[in-house]
């Protein structure tokens, strides 16, 4: 749909209601409850524009790709061919987030409101989630918090669907501070420029560039916002919801003192602020990361001649983190549904997913380096056992904790190996197997994670991780207490701050990373893990250690939590639960099967399944690697020092 026909079609519904910008009205606004009794978002801009998002389609026609080929040269940095393939475009139609849904929903009724207004910007501005907007009546909260209120599908092209994530639209309308009050850091209260600019009958369009001419052909403003990690903290620090009377869950400590300090879910921004890369004249913000300027001469932000274009100039909307798997469910499920009978036919974006694959295994790459040690060697006798000694040390060169983000599932660990001179293994720890993606952890494995528990669950007065049958559980929205957290600081990691004096935030649990120096408050930005393993009789040397970082999006454990959720709890099939939605029942996706059992499904079966093709078990990807040799001068060697950003 053209963007003036969605004002066409939106100008009347807009004339029913008064929307001025005045203070009163987006507090009267924030203030009204979203249905079920708690306003899960009661912050920032609130459904009811009177100017709606328009559609990502709305943008592709000069910010897209020159052609269908996949081989087209823009694809590489081209706004909008770069996002589609992200997880920021495909937000709402990740299974394994639509999974954690249910059970946040389950845990806490309503609570969807607060994650879906990350997940589909056009879908909650447009009031198709909880909140329809001021001076309308409120959705039924047991629908529109489960995203069965959405339109479209998730196999439907953007301009009809609400599926379609962070829109562009919604980026560049951002503001940093809007009529109801201060910027609000976090939880995806974003102030939205909601007014008409210089009588174009539009909000500008807001973003880092400026114009003398030629002039776009829309509103615009220069807004350094957008220059900002703040731009991305909106969304990339996550708080247990302001219920309006306080925190939903706050921090308790491992001996159950609560804290008073909000529970602090996801911490990315906030890791990123106390760092060395937040530094103002040294550091680096996550664009420099996450949208990287083009290095093409060639490069162009939209098919318009005689606006920014080379190398240095057009940032790259890639988006990338380190998931390597959901985008290549997605090209699976949702690119092309042609042969299903009333589909939507796909969204296409093939070669946008593969290169947000590519490009997440280029930035994993990056983020750490390994430098492997032998310590001591003793060689093993024709009769007798011998031992050999090893460090590997670790370094986080990300601008934020390694790993970081949604804690649930996500993790990080080394795997190191001893062979003999005939590549015999002698010795491992934390062996992965594939096909089960089962992870062994035995007494030396060294696993990079946020363990959140609810404190006392089971009566053990400690921070409880494991249900009463003893499996891991992950409770979104009930966490109140940190068991674990021993992933890697990044460089001039400083936990404490005036605001934070404890560094409760985003301090470490369980693990200890020493300071640069005493006294300094900044923890090193490395882990150093000693390894010791037993070399059995006979076994001939030199002998090679090597160590590997791995990253995995999903655990096992996770996945299966996810579906026991929904069997032990009677979840229903996602055409059931939103049987009264628009446009059911759905013909792609979860279907008549739970979320969590559409999820585990994709996680389990084979790739031939005629039923469900499956598309491996969130396969690890490798960060950084070192080897070592017992005759190579690396033998007693010191390890290096991260030498900046």
């Amino acid at each position: 749909m053209c963007r003036w026909l969605s004002i066409l079609l939106f100008a009347g519904a807009a004339a029913l209601v008064t929307r001025d910008a005045a203070a009163g009205d987006w507090l009267r606004v924030a203030q009204r409850l979203g249905g079920g009794g708690v306003d899960f978002t009661p912050h920032g801009t609130q459904p009811g524009l009177a100017y709606p998002l328009y559609s990502p389609d709305d943008c592709a026609a000069c910010h897209g790709v020159a052609s269908t080929s996949p081989t087209d040269p823009t694809l590489r940095y081209r706004p909008h061919a770069a996002w589609a393939g992200s997880m920021m475009a495909n937000a709402m139609r990740d299974p394994l987030f639509m999974a954690a849904l249910d059970v946040a929903n389950h845990d806490v009724p309503g609570v969807g409101d607060f994650c879906l207004r990350c997940h589909t910007s056009n879908g909650w501005y447009a009031g198709h989630v909880v909140k329809q907007g001021f001076g309308l009546p409120d959705n039924d909260v047991t629908l529109g918090a489960a995203a069965c209120l959405l339109e479209g599908s998730y196999d439907a092209p953007d301009g009809y669907s609400d599926y379609s994530g962070l829109t562009c639209h919604f980026c560049h309308r951002n503001m940093a501070q809007g009529p109801g009050g201060a910027a609000m850091p976090g939880n995806g209260a974003a102030w939205l420029d909601d007014s008409d600019c210089n009588g174009a009958g539009e909000p500008c369009r807001r973003g880092p560039y400026t114009y003398a001419a030629p002039q776009p052909p829309h509103a615009w403003a220069y807004s350094p916002l957008h220059t900002q990690s703040a731009m991305c903290g909106q969304c990339h620090d996550v708080t247990s919801p302001d219920t309006g009377s306080g925190p939903l869950k706050t921090l308790r400590l491992a001996d159950g003192t609560d804290t008073g300090v909000p529970f602090p879910i996801e911490r990315t921004y906030s890791e990123w602020q106390r760092s060395a890369f937040a530094d103002v004249a040294n550091g680096q913000t996550c664009q420099s990361c996450h949208m990287p300027m083009s290095d093409d001469p060639a490069a162009t932000a939209c098919s318009s001649p005689g606006f920014h274009s080379g190398p240095g100039v057009v940032a790259v909307h890639s988006f990338v983190g380190g998931n390597t798997w959901i985008p290549g469910v997605l090209k699976g499920e949702y690119s092309d549904t042609s042969g299903v009978a009333g589909s939507w036919g796909g969204i296409g974006r093939e070669a946008s997913l593969d290169q947000t694959i590519e490009w997440a295994r280029q930035l994993l790459q990056q983020a750490a380096t390994l430098q492997a040690t032998i310590t001591q060697l003793s060689e093993p006798g024709a009769s007798t056992a011998g031992n050999i000694e090893l460090q590997v040390k670790v370094t986080n060169h990300s601008g934020h904790k390694l790993p970081s983000g949604y804690s649930e599932g996500r993790r990080a660990w080394l795997n190191v190996r001893v062979y003999d001179r005939n590549g015999t293994l002698v010795g491992e720890s934390a062996p992965y197997d594939p096909a089960t993606a089962l992870l062994t952890r035995d007494a030396q494995a060294r696993v990079y994670e946020v363990l959140q528990g609810i404190w006392n669950h089971r009566g053990t007065g400690a921070c409880d991780t494991t249900d009463a049958a003893d499996r891991p559980m992950f409770h979104f929205a009930l966490g109140d207490c940190i068991a674990k957290d021993n992933r890697i600081p990044p460089l001039g990691f400083r936990p404490a701050t005036v605001a934070d004096p404890q560094g409760y935030e985003v301090r470490p649990v369980g693990a200890t990373y020493p300071e640069t120096a005493p006294g300094s408050g900044i923890l090193v930005n490395h882990d150093l893990v000693p390894y010791q393993f037993s070399l059995p009789a006979g076994a001939p040397g030199p002998f090679t250690v090597q160590a590997r970082l791995y990253y995995q999006t999903a655990s096992r454990e996770y996945v299966e939590f996810l579906r026991r959720e929904a069997q032990d709890h009677a979840f229903q099939g996602e055409n059931q639960l939103c049987a009264a939605g628009p446009g059911r029942p759905y013909v792609v996706g979860p279907k008549d099967r739970t979320r969590g059992e559409y999820l585990y499904q994709l996680w389990n079966n084979a790739a031939n399944d005629p039923q469900q093709p499956g598309y491996g078990k969130s396969p690890p990807e490798v960060i950084a690697f070192d080897n070592a040799i017992s005759n190579d001068d690396r033998i007693f060697r010191s390890g290096f020092e991260a030498a900046g950003p």
